[in-house]
């Protein structure tokens, strides 16, 4: 059974860098470059947001203009799994980060109604001083 698990959260202080995780298990034969990838993040009492992507195949990346510039996605298909670095982090990029997947998104125009086959649970980053 294919599943994703993230990894890579903590407790940083602003302006500090993170790097997360979002790795796949479970299926052997497993080509991430075949799923686009999205990570999402919620914030307490706030709704789930799209933060970044990357498309199947091409690579395409797609970042949420709130986080541009401090906000990367990359890919290792020999490791299975896909990045989020974060960079310069604020108070307000607290939040519990989770990765979702879905085989032949593409999402260089944005999400556009992402629904995602698979989620992982997240991990919690907290951003304080």
């Amino acid at each position: 059974q294919l599943q994703f698990e993230e990894s890579g959260g903590g407790l940083v202080q602003p302006g500090g860098s993170l790097r997360l995780s979002c790795q796949a298990f479970g299926f052997a034969g497993f080509n991430i470059n075949l799923y686009g990838v999205v990570w999402f993040r919620q914030a307490p009492g706030k709704e789930r947001e799209g933060v970044a992507c990357i498309s199947s195949n091409d690579g395409g990346t797609w970042i949420e203009d709130s986080v541009e510039g401090r906000f990367t996605i990359s890919r290792d298909a020999r490791r299975r799994s896909v990045y989020l670095q974060i960079s310069d982090l604020r108070l307000e990029d607290t939040a519990v980060y989770s990765c979702s997947a879905t085989p032949h998104y593409r999402c260089s125009g944005g999400l556009r109604g992402y629904m995602g086959d698979y989620w992982g649970r997240g991990t919690q980053v907290t951003v304080a001083s």
